[in-house]
This record gives structure tokens, sequence and C-alpha cells, in this order.
């Protein structure tokens, strides 16, 4: 059973800084592209950032561009979002995803 469990979610100021982590289980991490997604108050899904399967390649929307960092540690079965610079724009629930797969997300506000 695939299993996806984000932490690491939190109340920030806007220019402040948080690290996001999704424990992955029930299929081959080291062999899947992942992705973080999230989901404003009142919208619709937003894809944020994907990584291969090795971490050698990520891609980013331009909304988070320079300001995310997407990467994975295999041996942990863990990926990983380092975001700086936040911005009230940034205020959603993260989740990470496989496939069709989403954990239950951690919510992440930007406000001062």
């Amino acid at each position: 059973e695939v299993q996806l469990v984000e932490s690491g979610g939190g109340l920030a100021q806007p220019g402040g800084s948080l690290r996001l982590s999704c424990a992955a289980s029930g299929f081959t991490f080291s062999s899947a592209f992942m992705s973080w997604v999230r989901q404003a108050p009142g919208k619709g899904l937003e894809w944020v950032s994907r990584i291969s399967n090795g971490g050698g390649s990520t891609w980013y929307a331009d909304s988070v561009k320079g300001r995310f960092t997407i990467s994975r540690d295999n041996a942990k079965n863990t990926l990983y979002l380092q975001m700086n610079n936040l911005k009230p724009e940034d205020t959603a629930v993260y989740y990470c995803r496989y496939f069709e797969y989403r954990g239950q997300g951690t919510q992440v506000t930007v406000s001062s």
C-alpha cells in the first residue's frame, strides 16, 4: 500500500523559510519520480516541483523558481522541499505526490 506522510509545515513570516518532508513507503521510492503540489484556500491543485528518481533532474513552477528547492534521500525514502523567501501567496496545503497518490498534506501559512 502506497503511503505518503508530509510534515514540516507551520507558520512563517514573509521572507522566512520552512523545510517540508515526505516519508514514502509501499513502493520502490528510488525508482519513482516525485512531485510536490499545493492547494491554496479556495483554489485548485497547483503543481510546484518535480524531481527525477535519482535526484539529478528537477523542475519548478515559475512561481517558486529560485526560492524553493526539491531534493530526496533515497536511502531514507524521503522527499524534501526547502522553501526560502516565503511569500503570503505560498500559503497552502502542501502534498507530495506519486502518480495519483497524495498524503494528508501539511499546512503552510505565511503571514506577518
